[in-house]
């Protein structure tokens, strides 16, 4: 089957849906790849680059299946054949209009922004792609309005005080916001209503501002809900509050398939200093931020540019568009079962199902829910008393019973210290000391931290080595068969404990 690439014609789009990279692996899966002339010059990426990695030069839109990145043209659809398949990003539950338009055509049309947000999907996700991308470039943004330093400096010339950032919405784009600016030394605050985040914006710096509610939970979609009016009022509270105090707003708050939610008011904009800078991400639905224009950037009269830039993931073309064309090879691989270059559109599966918009003619959005749960699972109900609940396999110890325990346990040592000759008794107490200082140290180490500290517990326990040096080539030829043999796997123990221990110490530490 043919794979066309086309040429973005919204006015202003430099990203592509297919880099020369992305091409070859395409070409990789059995599918022959047809570029439009020029689709990805403005990402930099020639037309004989995507030659070089296997694809031709030509029309793109007689392809059987046809690859963009934004909703294509009137034009554009009048050019598709018949039977053909279009994957580009759709927003079929904001664009009515464009859904309808498709039914009435013979195409199948999967929208890559209805990824479902499971964890098998997640290499498909587009929208967390482009959200990454658009947060980082948001804080360029404003550090390029605000026009001072981010970090705090004290020079011989005075003190320069670090500026306050603060980011509405704590999701991917959010994240990716607090990271840069805390990168460049800035102060950085963060809301968001889920609760979970919180550890997230901590982990990158940043201060979690929490807005106490009863609506205040844990997301069982992963994405923000609609919040009600006591939540609201609160919120508002504290925007005001913090409008006065800081330097730079970025604002990413989205609900699928709804406008933006007002967040920022036109007083709170106006209770800001001259010079700050606020950047409205979610523009292009409205914004959060009143007064926002999409696409442009606005100056009120007290000095503060509101930016609406609704194009920030196409500021770094080469990137985001890699980044795309990724995302779209995963999807392929999942429609390409066999890997001969023919596509395979599987109803059973709950993510090709839900980023269906039509089939074959057919109206299939929207799609069934797709069950998502970010949430953590309830605890079970207590069993009556006296009954363990279901699945706990561990009973309490009453204080009676351990204090007997407790006294059984010291008995014995008594008795085994009171017997025991003096050259064993020094071994006995080095042994019962070991035995509580490594109960109180392991006991207060961090569940994440165990695998390594087994590993190595387990090389330090190769200290046996040594006795079987003192063994080996001493004794009759046993004792130096067993000692060699001791080396050899108290050997392994050593190296495989620290080569453990140094792979899981890897995944803590940023690259």
């Amino acid at each position: 089957m043919l794979i066309g690439v086309v040429k973005e014609s919204r006015p202003g789009e430099t990203r592509v849906a297919a880099t020369p990279a992305t091409a070859g692996q395409l070409v990789k899966l059995g599918y022959e790849v047809v570029v439009e002339p020029r689709a990805g010059a403005a990402s930099s990426f020639s037309d004989e680059a995507y030659v070089g990695a296997g694809a031709n030069i030509g029309d793109a839109l007689s392809a059987d299946i046809v690859l963009g990145v934004n909703p294509p043209s009137k034009e554009q659809l009048d050019g598709l054949r018949e039977g053909a398949t279009l994957i580009s990003l759709l927003s079929p539950a904001l664009d009515p209009a464009l859904v309808q338009d498709l039914a009435r055509r013979p195409i199948t049309a999967l929208s890559m922004d209805a990824v479902p947000r499971i964890s098998r999907a997640q290499s498909l996700d587009v929208l967390s792609s482009m959200a990454n991308i658009a947060g980082y470039r948001a804080v360029v943004e404003a550090a390029h309005e605000f026009g001072r330093f981010f970090t705090g400096q004290v020079t011989a010339a005075g003190k320069v005080p670090a500026a306050k950032v603060l980011v509405a919405g704590a999701g991917v784009a959010g994240l990716a916001a607090i990271g840069a600016a805390r990168s460049l030394g800035a102060i950085v605050r963060a809301t968001d209503p889920r609760p979970e985040v919180a550890d997230q914006v901590k982990s990158l710096g940043g201060e979690y501002l929490a807005i106490e509610s009863a609506e205040a939970e844990v997301s069982a979609t992963g994405y923000a809900k609609e919040m009600g009016h006591d939540y609201q009022a609160r919120e508002t509270e504290l925007y005001a509050e913090q409008c006065e105090d800081i330097d730079i707003i970025i604002t990413t708050a989205l609900i699928p398939g709804k406008p933006a939610p007002r967040l920022i008011t036109a007083e709170m904009v106006a209770a800001m200093q001259p010079g700050s800078v606020i950047v409205d991400m979610a523009a292009s639905n409205g914004g959060n931020v009143e007064g926002t224009v999409a696409g442009k950037r606005v100056v009120t009269a007290n000095g503060v540019s509101i930016v609406g830039y609704t194009d920030l993931a196409g500021r770094l073309p080469a990137q985001a568009s890699q980044l795309y064309g990724t995302n779209l090879v995963n999807l392929m691989k999942l429609m390409t079962p066999d890997k001969d270059g023919r596509l395979v559109l599987d109803f059973d599966d709950v993510v090709l199902r839900s980023m269906t918009v039509v089939r074959d003619g057919d109206l299939t959005w929207p799609p069934p829910p797709v069950q998502v749960s970010a949430a953590p699972a309830a605890p079970p109900a207590r069993a009556a008393a006296g009954t363990p609940a279901a699945g706990q396999d561990k009973q309490q110890i009453s204080p009676a019973k351990r204090f007997g325990a407790v006294a059984v346990i010291g008995t014995l040592l008594f008795l085994a210290a009171a017997l025991s000759p003096q050259a064993l008794l020094g071994h006995l107490t080095v042994f019962v000391l070991a035995v509580v200082v490594g109960s109180y140290v392991i006991g207060h180490v961090h569940h994440a931290l165990h695998t390594p500290l087994m590993s190595v517990t387990n090389a330090i326990s190769g200290v046996i080595v040594v006795g079987a040096l003192l063994q080996i080539g001493h004794g009759d030829t046993a004792i130096t068969s067993v000692s060699f043999v001791a080396i050899l796997l108290v050997a392994i123990n050593i190296f495989g404990g620290f080569a453990v221990t140094r792979r899981m110490l890897a995944m803590f530490s940023r690259s």
